[in-house]
């Protein structure tokens, strides 16, 4: 039966079973080195910021370190330790020298940081390569893969390069570049987004578009107040089925369905801004999840392997993920991969590894499980 619930509808944590998968230290296959004695738990936060003045997406990461630390912390005998950090990791961390600490790695960076060049800051993908440089041993992506996936262009374009199908796009450095000659490959409707923005960010009912006149008025708006390029997709529409995988070789969690048939007209049929995190809009209660996903076997197979190599190609199948898709007829297209997204109690991710059978608590064990095991396996090809 498929469960059917809003998007993001809070549920308390419930109580793990037995010391679970973290608990034992054994010695790192191939390494050489034990595993550790404590967990780091990293994540974005300003120390002394008052809650209401954190934008939403934000809040979500504090509420999950601090379910995370909790959860380690009655099920393993880890030492856990949660450290909020802006900036300068490395002299955060430097109390926990890597050879007794592993990181669970919740850092994402702020929202609507601008860098002294007017720049929106990407500081996600550069702490994991300090993490990486550091010699910790971290869940979830690798450096790489995070600043790959985090410009969506460029994310496209390999998956274009290796055959996954992707809606066609262009990007557009500011509103002069604009015209019907440089769209000439493209046809209306469009979708614009920032390039290189997570959680929905300008993600609005505005951001699909049907004519010159609203695409300029849209790219003046990515470039001007999101201070980066925007990206302008086809719009494809159908259904929006998500596929969260994890582990190496790469697994399939059962498919998840956000229903958007009571959005109206196509072109508002978009999971937003609103409907991600604004709990009292008509979105957010009109966007259910249905997992699984009521599709027939052999469409569903087809999606789970465009969905796995699109994964292959972005994060070479290291720790876990979604990857987001719109179905146009039997075709599943890429819309984005998200490496390390949301697993708070509520996320899609959890809600997929709840339905393939795992405790909230399972799944986070699970997941530094696969941070702390010999990482040798190849993986496969597309």
């Amino acid at each position: 039966m498929a469960v059917v619930s809003p998007q993001r509808t809070a549920r308390p944590p419930s109580k793990a079973r037995g010391r679970g998968v973290a608990a034992a230290r054994p010695r790192r296959a191939g390494t050489g080195l034990a595993h550790p004695s404590g967990i780091v738990v990293l994540y974005s936060a300003l120390e002394g910021t008052p809650a209401d003045s954190v934008p939403l997406a934000d809040r979500e990461t504090i509420a999950v370190a601090s379910d995370v630390a909790r959860v380690l912390r009655e099920n393993t005998d880890y030492a856990v330790q949660l450290l909020p950090a802006v900036s300068e990791v490395d002299r955060k961390l430097a109390p926990f020298p890597p050879r007794d600490w592993a990181v669970f790695n919740l850092f994402e960076g702020l929202d609507y940081r601008i860098g002294s060049d007017g720049i929106t800051m990407d500081d996600e993908a550069p702490t994991a390569l300090a993490l990486e440089t550091l010699g910790y041993r971290f869940t979830g992506a690798d450096g790489r893969a995070l600043a790959l996936a985090l410009n969506k262009a460029s994310t496209k374009r390999i998956l274009h390069d290796a055959g996954v199908p992707t809606p066609p796009w262009l990007v557009f450095d500011s509103v002069q570049q604009v015209t019907a000659e440089a769209l000439r490959d493209l046809s209306f409707p469009l979708i614009v987004k920032p390039v290189a923005e997570d959680s929905s960010l300008a993600i609005d009912d505005k951001a699909v578009v049907i004519n010159l006149d609203e695409l300029l008025v849209r790219v003046a708006l990515v470039t001007g107040e999101y201070h980066q390029p925007a990206l302008v997709e086809a719009f494809i529409d159908g259904r929006e089925i998500n596929a969260a995988i994890w582990g190496n070789p790469p697994e399939t969690l059962p498919l998840a369905e956000i229903d958007l048939s009571a959005l109206g007209e196509p072109t508002r049929r978009i999971v937003s801004y609103a409907a991600k995190w604004e709990e009292r809009t008509f979105e957010y209660a009109h966007t259910p999840a249905v997992c699984p996903a009521l599709l027939p076997e052999e469409l569903a197979h087809n999606i789970r392997a465009t969905a796995r190599c699109a994964w292959e190609q972005i994060t070479h199948c290291r720790g876990y993920g979604r990857v987001d898709m719109r179905l146009q007829g039997e075709t599943a297209y890429v819309l984005e991969v998200n490496p390390n997204p949301s697993i708070a109690t509520d996320s899609g991710f959890a809600r997929s590894a709840r339905v393939a059978g795992l405790s909230f608590e399972q799944m986070i064990l699970k997941i530094l499980a696969f941070a702390l095991e010999d990482n040798g396996v190849d993986h496969p090809s597309c």
